[in-house]
């Protein structure tokens, strides 16, 4: 239980920025590559020690932002569509990585002697990483919730036309969504690397399809306008269980694979057929 929910924390982190994403009408296909770019970058440094620790991991944050950034001005500022411009970044921030990574590989003795302790730190008996997820979790809630900006979200994800006619900058809050999903990623690539160790150029590979699994599964609609990011966060320790599960029951993860594709086509499926009714019911209001 506790391994598991220990990497069910490092998707819930990513997911909790994508359902922010998610929220304002967008999709970020290219978490998957921040994570390893980040996780590998940040290994790199400090198996080279070219950087203290602290310093390390902030580099790697601030790597993840500037990641983010560059998906947040490609849909915010320029009006690329987010499928279209992510679908692009995840190939470039890819192929960053294989560049930087140049066929090699960061091991866990290549790290500083004891940075690698923190995944199976524990607080009060529950493990470190569980505790990260859920600060992050909760104060990304506060954040939608509570102020000014997060309702800005769900404004631009319930109606960017309308949202922009009452004062609302939508390519801004689009710009921001992005920059946070990217910065989340980041931590998620930092403790990829805390919790395995070994990194190189293909890290993460496929953990987009878990994430977005993740957010849908969590009751987050996938064309915007609501949800939580708590429900997200429980979307992600929910997939981990049917992950150990197919484990423990030997069966192949090729039905892992196969449940989170069918788990984000009922929730399109679902999310449409909602819309539709609303719709309609919509109309029949006017037309009385």
């Amino acid at each position: 239980l506790v391994q598991v929910s220990v990497l069910a924390s490092i998707i819930a982190i990513a997911a909790v920025g994508e359902a922010i994403v998610v929220i304002t009408r967008n999709v970020d296909l290219s978490v998957e590559s921040t994570i390893g770019l980040v996780a590998f970058v940040v290994a790199d440094l400090l198996a080279s020690r070219t950087l203290s620790e602290p310093v390390g991991i902030a580099a790697g944050l601030g790597l993840g932002v500037v990641l983010g950034m560059g998906n947040g001005i490609l849909v915010g500022a320029l009006r690329v569509p987010s499928i279209v411009a992510t679908l692009g970044t995840l190939s470039i921030y890819r192929g960053l990585l294989l560049l930087f990574a140049g066929g090699k590989q960061v091991t866990v003795t290549d790290l500083p002697e004891g940075y690698t302790a923190l995944a199976r730190a524990d607080l009060v008996g529950i493990p470190v990483f569980v505790v990260i997820a859920v600060a992050i979790v909760a104060i990304a809630a506060i954040v939608l919730r509570q102020t000014r900006g997060g309702r800005y979200v769900y404004a631009v994800g319930s109606n960017p036309e309308a949202a922009s006619i009452i004062g609302i900058r939508a390519g801004l809050v689009m710009f921001a969504a992005f920059t946070a999903c990217g910065l989340l990623g980041g931590v998620a690539g930092v403790l990829w690397g805390l919790e395995f160790g070994t990194v190189n150029a293909s890290s993460a590979t496929g953990v987009t399809l878990q994430v977005i699994a993740a957010v849908v599964v969590g009751g987050v609609a996938i064309f915007g306008g609501s949800g939580t990011v708590v429900g997200a966060g429980l979307g992600a320790l929910f997939l981990a269980f049917i992950s150990n599960a197919l484990i423990l029951l030997r069966l192949s993860q090729f039905w892992l694979q196969a449940i989170y594709g069918i788990v984000i086509l009922l929730a399109v499926l679902l999310d449409a057929a909602l819309l539709r009714r609303l719709q309609r019911s919509t109309s029949r209001r006017r037309g009385q």
